[in-house]
């Protein structure tokens, strides 16, 4: 009986092994997706009054902690009784990513005015700084459940292979990552400015260590958050290629003389110019018909 306890000990202990070491694979494969909702995310928490960063914070993480136990479930099914549905999801979310790393660099070389809203603005009354918050939280959150999609439906296809059990170890621990990770970086990101502004004025004399540091910090922020952008579409297009190159026979064999990941880029910056030619054309049309 004891032999018996201990042998189901040593297959639990193996079991979490594997899930651990997989855990880190399928979170290495959706780095790209992780950099992305770690840049959108982090620009989205910005431009409020400081006061009011890390509530709106924790309620756009909520919102994401939502996201998730509304996908996962939905993912699971379709792994366990529709698994071709999973690796289709899988292609048009890596269309969608290709798409939307294309645009991005398509918007940087060919730029074109946003609309810029801002909460921190002592013009805007009480009334309509909170809706004008709750309005950017709506839209995080929504951003977040696209990214959250295919942050989980990229962790299920790499494995896809294995038993069910094993699917919710690792997707669930991703999704963990995803949320409690990102969203807790996206907070030390966000005060980064704050600090160096506590660290300026704390400091005593005009040329210190702490004063240095405040300047840097808060010159810094503007900075990380461009770099994360940037990092954040290479990987969404390299992410993409990636995807292609593995379930679509005809990229399988693509270019095989280049390195992979000169493979996966190239792929992915193809797809994304095509679909964004296609939406261009799309809108195009859709303003001369209406």
């Amino acid at each position: 009986m004891a032999s018996g306890f201990f042998a189901l000990l040593d297959d639990i202990a193996a079991l979490m092994d594997d899930v651990v070491v997989m855990s880190k694979i399928t979170t290495k494969k959706t780095a790209g997706i992780l950099g992305d909702d770690l840049a959108v995310n982090a620009e989205k928490a910005t431009g409020f009054v400081s006061s009011r960063e890390l509530p709106v914070l924790w309620a756009i993480t909520k919102g994401s902690a939502l996201n998730k136990l509304i996908i996962l479930p939905i993912a699971f099914l379709l792994s366990a009784f529709a698994p071709w549905a999973v690796t289709l999801s899988l292609v048009l979310g890596g269309v969608y990513l290709a798409f939307e790393g294309v645009e991005k660099i398509y918007e940087f070389f060919v730029p074109h005015k946003h609309a810029v809203e801002t909460i921190a603005n002592s013009d805007l009354s009480e009334e309509e700084q909170s809706i004008l918050e709750k309005k950017k939280i709506k839209s995080a959150i929504f951003t977040d459940f696209i990214l959250s999609v295919e942050i989980v439906i990229i962790a299920i296809g790499t494995v896809l292979d294995k038993p069910i059990l094993f699917q919710i170890l690792v997707v669930t621990i991703v999704a963990l990552i995803a949320t409690v990770g990102v969203y807790g970086i996206v907070a030390l990101i966000v005060r980064m400015d704050d600090l160096g502004y506590r660290l300026v004025r704390f400091s005593k004399k005009e040329k210190s260590i702490s004063k240095f540091i405040g300047n840097f910090l808060i010159k810094a922020l503007p900075v990380v958050i461009k770099s994360l952008s940037v990092i954040g579409t290479i990987a969404l297009i390299l992410v993409a290629g990636g995807i292609f190159v593995h379930n679509i026979e005809f990229f399988h064999h693509f270019l095989e003389v280049l390195p992979s990941f000169v493979k996966d880029f190239i792929v992915g910056l193809l797809v994304g110019f095509a679909a964004l030619v296609l939406v261009m054309l799309f809108k195009a049309i859709k303003k001369k018909l209406f």
